[in-house]
């Protein structure tokens, strides 16, 4: 080799050598992962002084926490949506009320330290003092101050890490470092990507871990041993049949053996008896202990109906309000009590999305009372729909011993369109729907033993309700054309008229027999009927051949 040439082969290896170093970094700086910690107030936020973080189960909230020292207090309408919502603000009384299956617990407002502290006219509570009630495991962290809770432990998507590693910010080695987690650790499982993902630890931190990390996902409960003081529910012996008694004036109650001298097999009747008449709490009574006395004595149960259709009146005027609430419960007991009822029957109609907290406060306080004396509480529901959410079906079932669907008035008086009161899918719709929330075996199917004769002249309709004998009547007097319609599992007619065009969808011993056979068909507690005096004598066999 020539010696003038060796300097350029020294000189072009230094050059190799450096960019196969270069190729070498840049090879460990992009494989290499980021041991890089992520700033947790970048992450988390930084709360004022005396506040934290609030994680709830996977998700951060905008609302925040109080931390005094070692006490943290959670806002009461975070609690509610959250955790447990019976703990129930009484602003009137500056307290939290608590209703357990036996007693109402009162808790008033105080100083740091107790359980129920105020800020800027928002309650909150200790965490202590919710765990006595709620199920839930919380972790409380300093820097910045944060607590998380978790609070659904039952068929929850997770995954096993498999060995130590890495929860990161994003999916990418490159990206920042949440917190280690353990080998054996479990994770919530919140979405499967390529190679990474997106897990949440109980402790608050929401990030990706490699897949290849991670055992195959898994449903998991966790058994827990809390414990609460359970409902205790009464029952009737055997399926409920029920009718309900609309009674005007208290001298009606003397001719409740007219209305049942041609029935069989009716165990249960509920007089329309009580009415909220003020703001106040207060009631009409038409109650009777005659009538209670000769009921008895035909082997029924007594369940007085209370409504509140009185237009001196706003229901959720008395309901939110914890002074006349208490005072209709007690008016309600004592002429309950003085007539020796065996249950009550709340009737409250078209209720507002604002008094549904406050309706199943009432029906908490009132389920007290009434086990307190043995007596069975039942509410009257219309079906699920949407606009009705508020109603709550699942907490109303959870203290009060029977939900009745009023599985009527598919069409109505001022409906646009003539049709049926209770066709027979959208009667088993309701059935369904309710059994979403509530235990089969305290569901009682409402039924019509009504109908509605429609008129359509010139494009308006019109309708009046008349009971099954004056519907059978119309029809044989018209001469109107009935057949079996299938799909609404109805004998429906129709005829026309000088007046007008009429149709009719008949609630018979064909159709109310469609609607008994629900009560086999999903395990329900029995059926109801509104109302006594439409029915014709024969439906009441119908009824007892098809009950079970």
């Amino acid at each position: 080799m020539n010696r003038k040439h060796v300097p350029v082969l020294i000189v072009c290896l230094l050059v190799l050598l450096v960019a196969i170093a270069g190729i070498g970094t840049h090879l460990v700086v992009k494989y290499t992962p980021t041991r890089k910690m992520m700033d947790r107030y970048e992450y988390y936020g930084t709360p004022a002084s005396d506040e934290a973080v609030i994680i709830m189960g996977t998700n951060q909230l905008e609302a925040s926490a109080l931390k005094y020292g070692d006490d943290v207090y959670l806002p009461v309408d975070v609690v509610n949506t959250y955790l447990n919502q019976r703990f129930y603000w009484d602003g009137e009384g500056e307290q939290i009320l608590y209703a357990t299956p036996s007693e109402l617990l009162r808790t008033p407002a105080g100083e740091v330290g107790t359980e129920v502290v105020m800020k800027d006219g928002q309650a909150y509570l200790n965490l202590s003092y919710i765990k006595k009630y709620t199920d839930i495991d919380t972790y409380v962290y300093e820097s910045p101050a944060r607590v998380a809770v978790q609070y659904d432990f039952e068929n929850r998507n997770m995954v096993r890490v498999t060995s130590n590693t890495k929860l990161r910010y994003r999916g990418g080695i490159k990206s920042e470092v949440l917190t280690d987690v353990a080998s054996g650790q479990y994770l919530y499982l919140l979405e499967e990507l390529e190679e990474w993902n997106q897990v949440a630890t109980a402790d608050g931190y929401v990030g990706y871990v490699e897949k290849k990390k991670l055992a195959a996902p898994e449903i998991i409960t966790t058994g827990r041993d809390f414990y609460t003081e359970p409902y205790q529910y009464l029952k009737v012996d055997g399926k409920v049949n029920l009718a309900w008694h609309q009674v005007t004036n208290y001298d009606a109650n003397d001719y409740l053996y007219d209305y049942v001298a041609n029935v069989s097999g009716l165990n249960v009747i509920s007089p329309t008896w009580f009415t909220m008449t003020d703001n106040y709490g207060n009631i009409k009574s038409i109650a009777s202990s005659s009538y209670v006395e000769e009921a008895h004595s035909m082997g029924m149960q007594v369940w007085g109906l209370i409504d509140n259709f009185s237009s001196e009146m706003s229901t959720t005027v008395v309901l939110s309000s914890t002074s006349s609430r208490e005072n209709l419960i007690r008016n309600l007991m004592d002429a309950a009590l003085e007539v020796g009822l065996d249950g009550i029957n709340i009737d409250f109609e078209y209720l507002k999305e604002e008094v549904g907290p406050h309706f199943l406060q009432f029906l908490r306080e009132l389920s007290i009372e009434c086990h307190k004396h043995g007596m069975i509480l039942s509410v009257d529901n219309p079906v699920p729909e949407d606009f009705t959410s508020h109603y709550d079906r699942a907490e109303q079932g959870r203290v009060v011993d029977y939900i009745i669907i009023m599985g009527y008035d598919e069409h109505y008086v001022g409906s646009e369109t003539a049709g049926s009161v209770a066709s027979l899918p959208w009667v088993e719709k309701g059935v369904v729907d309710t059994l979403e929330e509530v235990p089969a075996e305290r569901v009682i199917n409402g039924m019509p033993f009504y109908t509605r004769l429609w008129k359509t002249n010139s494009g308006i309709v019109t309708s009046e309700a008349i009971g099954m004998d004056q519907a059978k009547d119309n029809v044989e007097r018209n001469h109107a054309e009935v057949y079996w319609n299938t799909e609404v599992c109805q004998n429906y007619g129709s005829y026309e008229l000088e007046d007008g065009f009429y149709q009719i969808w008949l609630e018979d011993g064909d159709s109310i027999a469609a609607k008994v056979q629900l009560v086999p068909k999903y395990g329900l507690a029995g059926v109801a009927a509104w109302k006594l005096g439409f029915e014709n004598s024969s439906i009441w066999s119908v009824i007892q051949n098809n009950l079970y």
